[in-house]
């Protein structure tokens, strides 16, 4: 009865075997890279449809506008990078290294 007990544990997913921060970064990592495909599908739907509308003349882009909207939202996404790099540099080496290993896999699969 002891050998069935063993074959059953040995037969579990190789996830059960990870540590927290590879599975914490593997959901991370994988929940990312697909709300980012969702989010550039919209992005570029309505882009394409902004330029549309512009053409048929339902809607005039004030381009100054647009600008300063770029560029407050790259200063916004840098900032998030910078601390993003601030809260990675504070995992100690095994654990940042795991959830690291485990991001890099979630954006793999994702």
């Amino acid at each position: 009865m002891s050998t069935s007990t063993t074959n059953t544990q040995e037969s579990l997913l190789p996830y059960m075997d990870m540590g927290t921060g590879f599975l914490i970064g593997l959901s991370v990592g994988f929940v990312l890279k697909k709300s980012f495909k969702l989010l550039l599908f919209f992005l570029g739907f309505a882009i394409i449809s902004l330029f549309l509308l512009e053409n048929n003349g339902f809607v005039t882009i004030n381009e100054t506008q647009v600008q300063q909207s770029v560029s407050t939202w790259s200063a916004q996404f840098q900032h998030f990078v910078a601390f993003l790099k601030t809260r990675l540099e504070l995992f100690t080496a095994s654990r940042g290294l795991s959830a690291i290993a485990g991001f890099v896999i979630g954006l793999k699969i994702g």
